[in-house]
């Protein structure tokens, strides 16, 4: 297996979750981040979700082991229409899920179904230059307040060139 790169290593850390949270991750691709997080997570469990069949088929594969131990499982379907039932995260990540701010009132409102009242979300970009940076730091907290979340901190690690927005 290949190390964990730095940014998805950065965003488990902004990310914390404590060992007995429920952790989705949003836009989780083909489970990169979903082998670290889960072991983290001691009596939880973690969720990959994504609306792309070859991620999710890559990501099951690549966490077998998580899976068949019950810590994993891998969603697919698209962001806006997704349902848990009543279950509800306790930690919710999201690396470079241009949705938030390319469509936020349907993924803001998605977000908002799946995330526990007293959760926390972390939407992290990449961006690619330092002006999408800029607007993305001015921008994201101003939607997410907008929609009724409350933006603890923006961190940003100029090293990596990445925004990290937290609740």
């Amino acid at each position: 297996m290949t190390a964990l790169p730095d940014r998805i290593a950065w965003a488990i850390e902004q990310l914390d979750p404590s060992p007995g949270d429920l952790v989705l991750e949003i836009g989780c691709g083909r489970g990169i981040a979903a082998a670290a997080i889960c072991d983290r997570l001691k009596r939880g469990s973690y969720v990959g979700h994504d609306r792309s069949k070859i991620a999710i088929d890559a990501a099951r594969k690549r966490c077998a082991d998580q899976i068949a131990a019950g810590k994993a499982r891998f969603v697919l379907a698209p962001l806006a229409g997704t349902v848990f039932g009543k279950e509800r995260f306790d930690c919710v990540l999201a690396i470079n899920v241009n949705a938030f701010w390319t469509a936020p009132p349907a993924s803001l409102a998605a977000l908002d179904r799946l995330l526990h009242p007293e959760g926390k979300a972390y939407l992290v970009y990449e961006p690619p230059t330092e002006k999408r940076l800029r607007d993305l730091r001015e921008w994201l907290p101003t939607r997410l307040e907008e929609n009724n979340f409350r933006v603890a901190t923006v961190e940003v690690e100029t090293m990596f060139d990445k925004v990290a927005v937290g609740d």
